[in-house]
């Protein structure tokens, strides 16, 4: 039996995003996220109750403010306290980790999914999803960037507008398209 594009997906393994399963289930985010960003501040709370069950994790205290776009949700995890200002995207084909006490600026975008290089495979709908990590008690600049498959460490600061390609270690501050290191704590 053939493996699921959802299976592909969660794997890591090059699989097709027109597929009809991953179409119903980012039916299920815009859904959840039409709810978050139209509900009152006072009903809403931190984050909106159809949003909350589709979430992997959101410990204690996490917020998300309006407007936010996520692409599945179930691989968003997000530790205690962690605060998503307004304007933040999650391309979730991969899981997203943020550790607890992490901020992010407004307009913070997340992407894990990465295209195919050549024009037939992006035709056909191909992608592979690659993990992000973000320690505990980071600081992401507004307007910054995190691309698939990077790990930015515990306490790190990335600086409004940057573009985060590599890894960022703990303690550290990135600055710049692409990211690079102007100090270590």
């Amino acid at each position: 039996m053939a493996e699921s594009e959802r299976t592909k997906m969660a794997a890591g393994e090059w699989y097709c995003c027109l597929d009809p399963e991953l179409e119903a289930l980012r039916i299920t985010a815009r859904d959840a996220v039409f709810e978050h960003n139209s509900l009152p501040p006072r009903q809403r709370r931190d984050i909106g109750p159809g949003l909350r069950t589709l979430l992997g994790a959101a410990g204690e205290g996490a917020r998300i403010e309006a407007q936010f776009h996520c692409a599945y949700g179930f691989n968003i995890f997000l530790g205690d306290r962690v605060f998503l200002n307004a304007g933040c995207i999650i391309l979730d084909t991969a899981p997203v980790h943020i550790g607890k006490g992490t901020l992010l600026g407004p307009n913070v975008q997340i992407y894990c999914a990465e295209h195919h290089k050549e024009a037939a495979g992006r035709r056909a709908g191909l992608e592979i999803a690659r993990p992000i990590e973000i320690g505990d008690n980071a600081w992401i600049g507004g307007s910054a960037i995190i691309l698939g498959g990077v790990r930015i460490g515990d306490g790190a600061i990335v600086g409004a507008g940057a573009v985060v390609t590599r890894d960022v270690a703990a303690n550290t501050t990135v600055v710049g398209n692409p990211a690079r290191v102007v100090s270590n704590s």
